[in-house]
């Protein structure tokens, strides 16, 4: 088990980032004012269910950073953080990678999944997530 000392903060913020901006990237895909708030509930709920020394990552460290401009900008910007996550983890805690890759696959299935069912463009959004992070299906 890695401490979350273990890791510096750019490290921390990384990995933080990375999970929030997949979540967001996969509410980002269909679009909605009320359903936000559904996914983001749902989103929060993933993070809170995971193993304890992954919660420490995803718990303060203020409002994650979220990336800006043009959606394919984001996207890129996001996939490439989740990507830098992975990394990190088999760097410096390997035994948390598959947790990790686990959560953030839950965390995006939930937000998908909590208003009207999962779009096309969201299951298009969470693939991508997935292939950033490693996780064959």
């Amino acid at each position: 088990m890695t401490d979350v000392t273990d890791y510096t903060d750019e490290e921390r913020k990384t990995l933080r980032d990375a999970a929030f901006g997949a979540m967001m990237l996969v509410s980002a895909s269909d679009p909605g004012f009320f359903a936000m708030f559904k996914e983001s509930m749902a989103g929060a709920k993933a993070l809170a269910a995971a193993p304890p020394d992954l919660q420490g990552l995803f718990k303060g460290g203020g409002m994650p950073g979220m990336p800006k401009g043009s959606m394919q900008e984001v996207e890129a910007n996001v996939l490439g953080q989740v990507g830098q996550a992975i990394g990190i983890l088999q760097a410096k805690a390997p035994q948390d990678v598959d947790a990790y890759r686990s959560v953030l696959a839950a965390a995006c299935d939930q937000v998908a999944s909590a208003s009207e069912g999962v779009k096309d463009t969201e299951a298009a959004a969470i693939a991508k997530v997935k292939t950033a992070a490693g996780i064959v299906s």
